[in-house]
């Protein structure tokens, strides 16, 4: 007899109403996905063990206190918990993360990863001056969005209750800012890494 796959919507809604086994079960079976995302942006088994706990805890605490409506998309709701605490993690101590380039510009690409001598330093600052003033190029809905969300760590969600337009529309603006950034980048040849 085969036996039903019960869904992650059905767990955090059994976990939600008392049942402590059902979080064991989402742990267990998004455990490998989540644990081997975070290792491949920090290369460290033990800060890794650390980044997964704390971003259970995180889930539990959402979980218990009724704050939780991704329906029915567990997995990416946890996995985006998990990308913030990496990036919390190499803001704690002062180093970029090793995310790669997929397609979409990223602040964390262009800068170094390696411990910052003096001459890192600079090229870092000047690197950092060059993107503010890009950015200041933007039009005006679209540098407020990539500024909230870059450099004040706002959510879109945040960030749409902040500027009064819906969560699309800052994420359209946030897509076209990006695409703009890399238009400008590419039509100038500039080098923004050392």
């Amino acid at each position: 007899m085969k036996k039903e796959l019960i869904t992650d919507a059905v767990l955090v809604s059994n976990y939600i109403n008392g049942d402590e086994n059902a979080l064991s079960v989402l742990i267990h079976r998004h455990k490998q996905k989540i644990f081997s995302f975070i290792y491949s942006k920090v290369f460290d088994k033990d800060i890794t063990e650390d980044i997964f706990q704390d971003t259970f805890i995180k889930v539990i605490r959402t979980l218990k206190g009724g704050k939780y409506n991704e329906e029915g998309k567990f997995l990416p709701w946890v996995m985006r918990i998990a990308h913030n605490l990496v990036i919390d993690h190499f803001r704690r101590n002062s180093r970029m993360p090793k995310f790669d380039n997929s397609g979409e510009f990223s602040i964390f690409s262009v800068l170094s990863d390696s411990s910052l001598n003096a001459e890192k330093k600079i090229i870092k600052s000047q690197v950092e001056h060059d993107v503010r003033r890009l950015i200041e190029e933007l039009p005006e809905d679209q540098k407020m969005v990539l500024t909230m969300r870059m450099y004040q760590d706002m959510s879109f969600k945040e960030i749409s209750e902040r500027t009064g337009v819906s969560i699309n529309t800052a994420l359209g603006r946030m897509r076209y800012a990006l695409i703009n950034l890399r238009k400008v980048i590419e039509q100038n040849n500039i080098i923004l890494t050392n």
